[in-house]
């Protein structure tokens, strides 16, 4: 038997386009000499669809487009993931299932089981968790199929949950040949060869091969990576497809295949996932060109760098705006950056504006020294230009603060906060930096200059102004941020496991919690870790925990 196994980039809702590019892959399939074409949890109208399924019309137009999918699959079998109507008993209306198609036949559905309602995912708002298995006869071959979560459990990495059912154990009485997933899990900055050990535990149950099909392609904030996996029956990987772009991979079920190692490098794919999600929103949202206050400072470096790798540096636009503050260091480093990346470039200085703004105030400021209202001002005639440029030009801004910042609040409302995206506002400090230094490396030549890495980090909005005058060394901040909003580690184990004073914890984590208003408001997050403020995460604004 032989498997195309299509990993697809759909867009949500994009019935056409996700349909068009099916009965392509089915017509491949058929060129290739194939069985079955297999593609990716919901592909049919992309995942996560989220409120769409709540109207009838969208549910309609998927089952039209099924149909079309039904009648073009002539002389081959395939397995297309979509929501449907649950016409049984059940508290929900819907169910994500497979339907599995055979030469212009539909044979039927498997529902998915097991339903993830955690982090990013929130499954069980929508649909009806499925009730049975079987067997399906595909291509000479007994044939398991289950989606996405219903094999995680079983290889133990479900740590949010405690399902009462195992999808694969049920399957061990069926005594299938081979078990597919339909999967779309999406990317975070772990070992990506996670899902190698899952469809392996699988395989040594049910002592067959697992093919697990994934989706490519960002969605919003939520990034999915690729990586779709064949296993033989003792779990070794045999045959890994591409990551981060679309394929197509054909699996023979009767050739006798060497296993292979999964190789990667962890900021490679760290980076390689900001660029796909940067490209994917603006191409999905029908935006081209990006725009970025480019201070001379590490964050809107690396988010310049990005862009353009995403975009092409023709379509970036990099905006320094000086203040009297702004250091010689700091305009010349921004002037060389946009030259290294060969991006367009604006100086637009704020020193008249903010004197403008200041002498407007001063009656109104009467007998209190400048503080941090002068200090956010500044901040906030930047994002008053940004978003003009924006308006005029068509151009989407891209907010340049990283995840310690948008932690800790250390960022300006309606000023540096603005944009249509953050691009690195799930990447800490340390990574950052990390991921600059292998920049260099991996371009072979000084793209982001030392000097930007060698500078104290500063907003500089105020005379000699540096981070570490309002916050601890980021390394300490970031073990406490991953600690507990990644991992959520007591204060005291945090303490303990990092030698961080009890007190110094403490503080950091209230102002974790008081920034949640700020984070409400901020732009919408490209999540690459374990737990990103954009989506998953949530927490009341007002609370008195800590």
């Amino acid at each position: 038997m032989k498997i195309l196994v299509v990993q697809l980039n759909p867009i949500v809702g994009d019935l056409d386009g996700n349909t068009a590019k099916i009965l392509a892959s089915l017509e491949e399939g058929r060129k290739r000499g194939v069985d079955l074409v297999m593609f990716g949890e919901l592909t049919l109208c992309g995942y996560p669809p989220e409120d769409l399924v709540y109207h009838n019309t969208f549910l309609d137009s998927m089952e039209l487009h099924l149909e079309r999918i039904i009648k073009g699959s002539k002389g081959i079998a395939a397995i297309v993931g979509l929501v449907r109507r649950n016409l049984g008993e059940g508290e929900k209306h819907l169910l994500n299932s497979a339907a599995v198609i055979n030469d212009g036949h539909l044979l039927g559905f498997q529902d998915k089981w097991l339903l993830p309602t955690y982090d990013v995912f929130e499954e069980r708002r929508y649909f009806e968790p499925g009730k049975k298995t079987q067997i399906w006869e595909i291509g000479g071959k007994r044939v398991g199929l289950i989606i996405c979560e219903d094999i995680w459990q079983h290889a133990g990495y479900v740590g949010y949950t405690q399902y009462g059912r195992d999808p694969v154990e049920a399957l061990v009485e069926h005594k299938p040949e081979v078990l597919l997933n339909i999967s779309a899990s999406p990317y975070q900055f772990q070992k990506p060869d996670i899902r190698v050990n899952v469809c392996g535990k699988a395989a040594k149950t049910l002592q067959c091969p697992v093919v697990m099909c994934c989706q490519v392609g960002a969605n919003g904030q939520i990034i999915f990576d690729g990586y779709s996996v064949y296993v033989n029956e003792k779990g070794e990987l045999c045959q890994l497809a591409k990551g981060f772009e679309e394929d197509a991979m054909v699996v023979d079920l009767e050739a006798e295949l060497c296993p292979v190692p999964f190789e990667y490098e962890t900021m490679t794919t760290l980076l390689r996932a900001l660029e796909l999600g940067v490209k994917d929103y603006f191409a999905k949202c029908g935006f081209s060109k990006a725009l970025l206050g480019l201070s001379g400072g590490i964050d809107s470096a690396l988010v310049a760098y990005i862009a353009a790798r995403a975009l092409g540096p023709e379509n970036v636009l990099g905006v320094s705006m000086p203040s009297k503050y702004t250091s010689i260091g700091s305009q010349s480093d921004a002037v060389t950056l946009a030259k290294n990346l060969g991006i367009d470039f604006l100086e637009i200085p704020i020193k008249e504006p903010f004197d403008a703004f200041t002498h407007l105030l001063e009656p109104h400021f009467q007998g209190k020294k400048p503080d941090i209202a002068e200090e956010n001002l500044q901040a906030r005639i930047r994002g008053i230009i940004l978003m003009a440029l924006s308006n005029k030009h068509g151009y989407i801004v891209l907010s340049t603060g990283n995840k310690s910042e948008v932690a800790l609040g250390y960022s300006t409302l309606y000023g540096d906060m603005c944009g249509g995206l953050g691009v690195i506002g799930d990447v800490t400090k340390t990574k950052v930096y990390d991921l600059c230094r292998h920049i260099n490396a991996l371009e072979k030549k000084e793209v982001i200059l030392n000097s930007i890495l060698d500078r104290p980090p500063s907003a500089e909005l105020r005379p000699d102004q540096m981070d570490l005058d309002s916050l601890p060394e980021y390394g300490v901040v970031d073990n406490v941020l991953e600690g507990y909003v990644e991992d959520y580690l007591s204060i005291d184990e945090i303490s303990e496991k990092h030698q961080i004073p009890r007190e110094e914890v403490l503080e950091l984590i209230q102002k974790i919690h008081l920034a949640e208003y700020k984070r409400r408001q901020g732009p919408p997050i490209l999540r690459v870790s374990k737990k990103s403020f954009g989506v998953g995460r949530r927490y009341p604004i007002v609370q008195k925990w800590l």
